[in-house]
């Protein structure tokens, strides 16, 4: 066979689909799996979340034949990583292929949707995936199998509750420890009695597992004969396929393989494509040509030996889990300490996923500075087996890094055959260490891989080897620092040399890539600590009296924080005895949509099916944060296959800038640039594919414009403000600091959040033809906005453009302005070239250009008495507000009109400003500025405890609301449910006995510390404005008794729709499986406002009960004379008598205002409240912390739906959390954005959420005001997740305590394990050098 890739045809590529064949004779090795079931299966189920593996929305299944085992192996894979010529032979099932609403639903999407475990929906087809690939390995799952099946998956509405409860109904044993009279364990406070609950009508079920269908093993689809037949066939030909840029050979055997390989040296081996892959699809990277090895059985070896393991390098992550897993268990712990080291790694590397597909030496190869395997390996004399065309050697595992690069060692043509593990043996010992911003599918920011030998019988030092990844280009041995210890004995004075020679030896420079500098110097020395602890105790467990034990109260130490599987407890009010059965307000009805989640179902945007002749838009966007455009060159863009046209601002009809204040927010960039990622123009191609190659051939040059300002304290310096100011006062604050006991003054910083919901901004704007008329179909929290702005750039009346909302895949105020700003790019290409047009923004376009929450930075003076009594608070607040204002100016008037919280303080001066910066700009985001105020205020309250020598929750409590509240703008409220839901948190929390407890274990443990905290909570609720809170809904009766539902408000996950359903329900008093919702869309409701400031339910549920309301009674007459009669004879009678069967309903708003010149006004309808009690414990050596338990307490009124509202407080939660601990965006001093994606930036996952996770909804509580007496709630309670926030504190308050060091200290946030570590100072952190220097530019820069 003639080894040239064009030399023969193209082979077929045969594999199944969901029990249907499929034979591509086209298959190109560039397209990856996700992209050919959507747009060439149509199988839409499976999402686009990423497009790198790190989500988990496009997880399918995978089965395979494997001949020599005779066995059929099923595994989980993200589709947007394989690319589809890796499927020759394989079996894949989607979500669609397990089950449907037309035919039967599969267990497992059942039970995560009437488990609740779907709002939005974006995700759960990846979580559905995910269990069902476990379930056909597993029936019966431990819940450690469940919750690593999960860790490849995130989930940005749901906490993760809901769905680890559908999830674990499949475990053998029961999660709950429920006593003889059925009280669940999490029904007590700890360390008290057991008692049941006498709460009058208090409810603890929103599920019933009762009514779930047995998991049938013998109802799944079968694995195609003919593949089995496949892949016995002895005469296994090499495979190629050809594409249109690249060719891809699947050689059968090792020979063949070595061949290709000396012919084509720089062509890349592919097996799981966790690598190259990234590589072509973020970095640009082109291979004409790519190798696959998948099929060659040598590189797939396992075999144990005397000596230790083999194991081939083709054998994916998983397999060598499993492997070193079952060696553990078999063989004796002196063997075993390098397996058990690896296993640790191997635990937490990537998600379960990834691990399926990525291979053993790929991994080991791609020499990655994070590596969380290779440092382990090099510390282990591993040995490499290296093949080439008629050669094989042998090469020691840390000659790989030998010169520190990476760059050595193997020529190009080998390849890795295979890896030979050795035992340990006595006296060695190994151990691994990791640090990441997530615990679990996330890369480290330092590993490292120890080993120690000691002299037979002693604990002399013969052998010491360490490898760190993290802190350098490749991972880096601390050769000198080791052999300057070997012939040392085991002690602290070796220690101490230890950790002084590493620091002189790895050098890490301030401007090191990656930032946390300091931080990664502390770990080295850090983790070198633990090992000299876990050793000391090894030594100890063997010689038990020839060396001491390490102190008692430093084992903790060495302890490691695991997932385990959370419980839960949720409860409410049950509805009243005299409800008629059938009026589902009250209850907890599942999502309307939550089966079609499941099942892949539900359409989103971009499941639209293709318009004919549609085109593909992509963004080029600037890449430079202050410039003017000198130059703009698209003719090698143009030439690219398949590019139909540039689109610029020379395109726009009308307007390309819209003035809401002195600063226009833009379109396309107009002769300059005012941030890193402004759309200059924008490339119109037949496909997705050729319009982002063109884009990126796009050719432009800048003038680089000074000043570039990024900053908060760069726009202070340069007074650079959006206008106009917000202020707001109370009191007199000068003459009350002249009568405080104690004054402090501070700051506060709070660093911005991506709003990362699931599903990435999409739209499709299709030209009708006629009268200029184009339907925008989008993912926006606002189709009037988007009909508004798409007109305005047109130049053509709204009348002519109908936005069209279906769901959106989440959006937590991201999809407002800055959708509309896309929809006019979209529109205009669509304008111009006549074609539909649709544009996708992959997640990194999508974070770098459309902002989030603004970080903010609090400068106060606090004035209080020694009792902590807080008389006056002068305080200036600072937004980044970026580029163009957006929302920033009304972000800055909600932040003052909800700094004070829940807290009475007489004497206030406030001043709120917007920063213009060249950043892009901020926008809104779930909570709109309340998270930051918030976390001033409880900031400034932590320090004045601190100061006063009391408790925080004293301080809390002191200056608390009372009875009837009067806030800095002088709206009057009640406080007593504020305090209802603060006791009812702390007695439901046993606050004060876990605070002992806590207290308890802090004296016992040095290196490991508890917290606990407790936060308040009063969010105001409405819209500032009665004009903008109006609402309209459209109900039509059909004279087959089935209704249509429309109204203004645009279903994102929170169960709008669902809610709607339920009012329309109780109203018409009809089952509500007689109505429907269909899409949102200006068609039918006119100047809606968008769905935000959680009233969504509050407005549309009042203009649906009013249009209901209108036709009940119309209808009343009818149904009086035929009382027992159905819908459908009722609705025939009403039309035969010609009785109107449509009304529109419409809600006025509440009257609210503000006024700012005075400093008052109303502009708030109501108040929710609620509390957090959280409990944390943190590792002071690394940072890293763990959340034990969270109790929290809401009043929300009456509940229309407790399952929806109570999904809603644990995703909220759970979303602040991850903004006060963990969501950290980086950007270069240029004003690059580095945090593109899940690789980069962490959201909370499924090991985040606390061990303990409790609700409670205040009973007996009404808000008359709104509908049905609820209260609305999908924001607020993302401000609670600072309970997670102060619990951290309060740990590292006691370990600064017990080292003497000032208990007056601050905390920034997001409080990432960096600062955590750094604020625990010790004799670690003392040593190493700090960056003092203002010469260096730091690599990126912190806003």
């Amino acid at each position: 066979m003639s080894l040239l890739p064009a030399a023969r045809a193209a082979d077929e590529l045969v594999f199944y689909v969901n029990g249907k064949r499929v034979a591509e004779k086209n298959a190109d090795p560039e397209q990856m799996m996700l992209s050919y079931l959507r747009k060439r299966l149509r199988l839409t189920g499976t999402k686009y979340g990423c497009g790198g593996g790190g989500c988990g929305a496009c997880t399918v299944m995978i089965s395979r034949y494997e001949p020599v085992a005779k066995k059929i192996v099923h595994y989980s894979a993200n589709a947007c990583l394989i690319p589809i010529c890796s499927l020759y032979g394989s079996a894949v099932i989607t979500v669609e292929g397990i089950g449907n609403t037309k035919t039967r639903i599969h267990p497992v999407q059942e039970r995560i949707a009437k488990s609740h475990g779907s709002q939005c929906g974006f995700c759960t087809p990846g979580m559905v995936m995910s269990i069902y690939a476990l379930l056909r390995n597993q029936m019966e799952p431990t819940f450690e199998e469940i919750t690593e099946a999960l860790a490849g998956n995130l989930c940005r509405c749901t906490g993760y509750r809901p769905i680890i409860d559908g999830c674990k109904t499949f475990c053998k044993k029961s999660s709950c420890c429920q006593n003889k009279k059925g009280v669940c364990c999490l029904d007590q406070e700890d360390d008290l009695p057991l008692i049941l609950n006498k709460e009058k009508k208090i409810c603890a079920t929103l599920s019933s597992a009762e009514e779930f269908q047995s998991l049938d093993p013998t109802q799944e689809l079968i694995f195609p004969p003919e593949l089995i037949k496949m892949a016995e066939n002895q005469t296994v030909q090499t495979l190629v396929f050809h594409g249109e840029r690249t060719t891809w050979i699947s050689p059968v055997n090792l020979k063949e393989l070595l061949e290709l390989k000396a012919k084509y040296p720089q062509a890349p081996l592919v097996i799981g494509n966790t690598c190259v892959g990234p590589d072509m699809k973020f970095k640009g990277v082109f291979h004409p040509l790519i190798i696959s090895p998948t099929r060659i059985l040598d590189l797939h070896v396992v075999e144990h030996t005397e000596d230790g393991l083999i194991l081939g390098a083709a054998c994916s992550l998983t397999v060598v889990k499993n492997i070193l897993t079952n060696a553990v268990f078999k063989l004796s712990a002196e063997k075993t300490k390098t397996f058990y080291a690896l296993l640790q790694q191997l635990k937490t590397l990537g998600g379960q996923q990834i691990r399926n597909v990525a291979s053993f030496g790929g991994n080991i190869l791609s020499r990655s500075s994070t590596s969380d395997i290779n440092p382990v390996l090099a510390v282990s004399n591993c040995i490499l087996n290296v093949a080439s065309q008629g050669r094989l050697r042998q090469i020691p595992f840390r000659d790989l890094f030998a010169d520190g690069l990476g760059n050595n060692t193997f020529e190009p043509e080998e390849i890795l055959a295979s890896v030979q593990i050795p035992h340990s043996r006595k006296g060695e010992f190994v151990a691994a260490f990791r640090q990441a911003q997530r615990q679990e599918n996330a890369l480290p920011i330092v590993t490292a891989g120890m080993r120690v030998l000691f002299e037979e019988g002693c604990n002399i030092i013969r052998d010491f080897s360490i490898y760190y990844g993290g802190v350098g280009s490749t991972t880096v041995a601390a050769k000198q620092t080791c052999q300057a210890l070997i012939g040392r004995t085991w002690d602290e004075q070796m220690l101490d040399k230890a950790c002084r020679a590493v620091l002189q030896e790895i050098i890490l420079p301030s401007s090191a890539p990656g930032g946390k500098v300091e931080y990664r110097r502390t770990l080295i020395v850090s983790f070198i600590f633990k090992f000299y602890l876990e050793v000391l105790q090894a030594l100890r467990i063997m010689y038990p009296n020839r060396y001491p034990d390490i102190p008692e109260n430093y084992a903790s130490a060495l302890e490691h924080f695991h997932t385990k599987m959370p419980q839960s407890m949720q409860k409410f009010q049950e509805v009243e005895p005299g409800q008629l059965a059938q009026d589902p307000v009250g209850r907890p009805i599942i999502h309307q949509a939550d089966i079609k989640h499941a099942t892949g179902e539900a359409i989103y945007c971009d499941d639209i099916r293709a318009v004919d002749e549609e085109l593909f838009l992509a963004l080029v966007t600037s890449s430079k944060a202050h410039a003017k455009i000198v130059s703009f060159d698209a003719s090698e863009a143009l030439k690219m296959p398949g590019v139909v046209d540039i689109i610029s601002v020379q395109d726009v009809p009308a307007t390309n800038e819209f003035y809401n204040y002195d600063v226009p927010d833009i379109i396309f960039a107009r002769e300059k640039v005012n941030c890193v990622g402004d759309i200059v123009c924008a490339v119109v191609a037949d496909s997705d594919v050729h319009a982002k190659r063109a884009a990126a051939k796009v050719k432009i040059q800048y003038e680089p414009q000074e000043p570039v300002i990024l900053t908060i304290e760069e726009a202070i310096e340069h007074n650079s403000f959006f206008e106009p100011q917000r202020k707001l006062e109370q009191g007199n604050v000068d003459e009350a600091f002249k009568i405080t006991d104690h004054i402090l003054e501070g700051e506060v910083h709070i660093g911005g959040q991506e709003h990362f919901y699931m599903e990435t901004q999409s739209i499709l704007a299709v030209p009708k033809g006629e009268d200029k008329e184009m339907d925008v179909y989008a993912s926006t929290q606002h189709p009037s906005l988007v009909q508004e702005m798409v007109a305005s750039c047109l130049g053509i009346p709204r009348n002519r453009i109908m936005c069209h909302v279906k769901r959106i895949g989440g959006a937590f105020g991201g999809k407002l302005a800055k959708t509309s700003i896309l929809a006019c790019v979209t529109a205009v290409a669509a304008n111009k070239t006549g074609h539909a047009v649709r544009c996708v923004l992959d997640r990194g376009t999508d974070m770098l250009t459309t902002g989030g929450r603004h970080p903010v930075m609090g400068k106060y003076k606090i004035g209080f008495m020694s009792d902590g009594r807080i008389l006056a608070l002068d305080i200036d607040m600072y937004i980044n507000g970026g580029c163009t204002p957006d929302e920033s100016i009304l972000v800055t008037q909600v932040m003052l009109q909800r700094l004070d919280n829940a807290y009475k303080i007489p004497h206030v001066r406030s001043y709120a400003r917007a920063c213009k910066t060249n950043m892009p700009s901020n926008t809104a985001f779930r909570g709109f500025g309340f998270p930051q105020a918030g976390l001033v205020i409880e900031a400034c309250i932590t320090r004045v405890a601190a100061r006063c020598g009391l408790f925080s929750e004293q301080v809390r409590e002191i200056n608390m609301y009372k009875e009837t509240g009067q806030t800095p703008y002088k709206q009057v409220f009640k406080s007593e449910n504020l305090l209802r839901c603060w006791n009812e948190c702390m007695k439901k929390s046993a606050y004060h006995t876990r605070k002992e407890t806590v207290n308890k274990f802090n004296k016992q443990n040095y290196w490991k510390k508890k917290g606990i905290a407790i936060i308040p909570m009063k969010f105001p609720v409405g819209l500032g404005s009665r004009s903008i809170g109006q609402a309209a809904a459209l109900v039509h009766i059909y004279t087959d008794g089935t209704v249509l539902l429309t109204y203004g408000g645009v279903e994102m996950g929170q169960g709008l729709h669902t809610k709607m359903i339920q009012i329309a329900s109780r109203e018409l008093q009809m089952p509500m499986s007689n109505i429907h919702v269909c899409d949102t869309s200006t068609k039918t409701v006119p100047n809606a406002f968008g769905s935000v400031a959680s009233v969504g339910t509050d407005v549309n549920g009042m203009a649906v009960k009013d249009a209901c309301q209108i036709l009940r009674k119309r209808l009343q007459p009818i149904i009086s004379e035929n009382p027992n009669g159905t819908w459908k004879e009722w609705a025939k009678e009403a039309f035969e008598q010609s009785i109107n069967l449509s009304a529109t309903g419409y809600f006025r708003g509440y009257e609210l205002y503000m006024d700012w010149e005075r400093g008052e006004g109303r502009p708030y309808e109501y108040f929710t409240f609620g509390a957090a009690c959280t409990e944390v414990e943190i590792d002071c050596l690394t940072g890293d912390h763990k959340n034990i338990k969270t109790d929290i307490v809401m009043d929300i009124g009456r509940s229309i739906n407790p399952a929806t509202d109570i999904g809603q407080i644990e995703g909220a939660f759970v979303q602040g959390l991850g903004l006060y601990t963990m969501e950290e965006l980086k950007y270069s001093p240029e004003g690059v954005l580095y945090t593109r994606g899940p690789n980069q930036y962490k959201i909370p996952a499924v090991c985040d959420i606390p061990e303990q996770f409790n609700v409670s909804l205040l009973a007996s509580s009404e808000n008359t005001t709104a509908i049905y007496s609820s209260k609305g709630l999908g924001e607020a309670a993302l401000f609670l997740g600072c309970s997670v926030f102060f619990a951290i504190w309060d740990a590292v308050a006691a370990s600064r305590k017990e080292r003497e060091l000032s208990a007056d200290f601050v905390l920034k946030s997001p409080l990432t394990p960096e600062r955590v570590r750094m604020a625990c100072d010790d004799q670690f952190t003392e040593m190493i050098p700090k960056d003092e220097s203002k010469s260096s530019i730091s690599w990126a820069i912190s806003l």
